[in-house]
């Protein structure tokens, strides 16, 4: 079981350890409800560490990436969300793309997905000139997240952070060590991410916690990036879902040609079958992953993600329903245990998200 770099660091604060994609992960700390709204009221910091990153190098890169992922390809010093995608317009990951220039580009991608997207992307790169590095072993990672991380940051690191807008990133130095810092995040609110050494990230993680950040672990993560209705893959997205009925066709450039286009131009002629919808419970109980969702009687779809939301006292939760089942207003019934919990499809705005544009 592999560790990163503040591991020794989650033991010394009590942290509830868990094994999460080949890694040993703090769940929590204090607890989940604490973290989820420390972040949302102040500053909280996550141990990323186990996220993949790949980077792609050479004379054909943004000709390959432009084939192989999704989405825009960003300016300089910017960042992009998208897809792999099978050639069914399957999700194999989804993922945010690093820019640096046309021969230098870096794909952050799903820690329990690292070794499937690494091996993909070898697959497909036959005919390009561009080398492809698994550099995840080489760096470690935090993200700095909540209404008072830029402050946090800037007290630690330069002031020229603030200049930073969303999905922007730039090079800084802290205690002699380079760091990659970009405004983006998972959870909805204004915030960093980082990478750099794992010495780096070490003296980094202890100054936030020393200077009042909440450390968080990936309980308050998962709760965080649903009240803001992101998607987890193998929930909300997998390599049978496409991007359209998982409302995600803003991670699609359809103006170029990659992978999966001609599958998913498809699917928007003939139109989806089911899409992903937010629910309301009506009655106490949360809805879990796999729970089954009926209507008179007949089941309609699945439960992706549920959650009884830190500081909002109500329960949601994503669920994929066929398409006749999703206005809004629609009342259907979710399969809790031996008990049936009526729901109601409202949109997914949980949470009014606070970027930094």
């Amino acid at each position: 079981m592999k560790r990163t770099v503040l591991y020794d660091k989650h033991i010394e604060l009590n942290a509830k350890m868990i094994e999460f994609a080949g890694y040993m992960m703090p769940l929590q700390y204090q607890g989940i409800t604490e973290e989820h709204l420390a972040t949302r009221n102040d500053c909280g910091v996550f141990d990323v560490s186990h996220m993949g990153e790949i980077l792609i190098t050479g004379k054909e890169t943004r000709k390959f990436v432009d084939y192989i992922f999704s989405g825009k390809i960003p300016n300089t010093n910017k960042m992009s969300y998208g897809f792999l995608l099978n050639e069914n317009g399957g999700i194999v990951d989804d993922l945010m793309i690093y820019y640096f220039d046309d021969e230098q580009i870096l794909f952050v991608v799903n820690a329990s997905n690292l070794e499937k997207d690494f091996e993909w992307i070898k697959k497909h790169k036959e005919g390009y000139d561009v080398k492809v590095e698994n550099i995840s072993n080489d760096l470690a990672q935090l993200a700095i997240q909540g209404p008072n991380a830029e402050k946090h940051l800037v007290r630690l690191v330069s002031t020229r952070i603030s200049d930073l807008k969303l999905f922007d990133f730039a090079k800084f130095i802290f205690l002699e060590e380079e760091l990659i810092i970009s405004r983006s995040g998972y959870t909805g609110e204004d915030g960093f991410e980082v990478y750099s050494s794992k010495k780096a990230i070490l003296h980094l993680f202890n100054a936030l916690i020393e200077n009042g950040a909440t450390p968080c672990g990936l309980g308050a993560r998962d709760t965080l990036r649903f009240e803001a209705a992101m998607p987890l893959y193998g929930n909300e997205i997998d390599e049978n879902i496409n991007p359209i009925e998982a409302g995600l066709k803003f991670g699609v450039d359809f103006s170029k040609d990659f992978i999966g286009k001609n599958a998913l131009e498809k699917v928007i002629e003939t139109g989806v079958a089911r899409k992903l919808v937010a629910l309301e419970l009506l009655d106490r109980g949360i809805a879990r992953h796999g729970y089954d969702v009926e209507k008179g009687g007949n089941r309609i779809g699945y439960i992706t993600t549920g959650y009884m939301i830190p500081g909002q006292n109500k329960a949601y939760a994503l669920a994929y329903l066929d398409l006749d089942y999703t206005s809004l207003g629609t009342v259907v019934d979710i399969k809790v245990r031996n008990r049936l919990i009526s729901s109601v499809v409202r949109n997914k705005k949980f949470l009014n998200k606070k970027y930094k544009k």
